[in-house]
């Protein structure tokens, strides 16, 4: 295969690679919210998604590092991308309460 073919391949893996990082990120962070033991899902949920995507970025690399460039490259761009498109977590806020003394 020529070289700007391995190149876009690698890119699209790590489009793959950081959708499955960042979306994970965003489902723990949402359910985490609610959950009885958050600390245990986010956890597991790291390990989970850096074993994944480590796996991944060691398998497009093959030993050469232009493709991991090329397939980090394509992981910042669905950062980019998932941000543009899920955006921000509403914020939930708690109501003030008076202190009773001034700041």
């Amino acid at each position: 295969m020529n070289e700007p073919l391995i190149w876009a391949l690698s890119a699209t893996a790590g489009l793959g690679l950081g959708a499955v990082f960042f979306g994970g990120l965003w489902w723990t962070v949402r359910r985490g919210i609610n959950s009885p033991h958050p600390a245990l899902l986010f956890l597991a949920s790291l390990l989970l998604r850096m074993s994944i995507t480590l796996a991944g970025f060691y398998w497009v690399a093959n030993g050469h590092w232009q493709q991991l460039l090329a397939c980090l490259l394509g992981f910042v761009i669905a950062r980019l991308i998932l941000m543009r498109v899920l955006g921000p977590l509403p914020m939930q806020t708690a109501p003030l309460q008076e202190s009773g003394h001034a700041p």
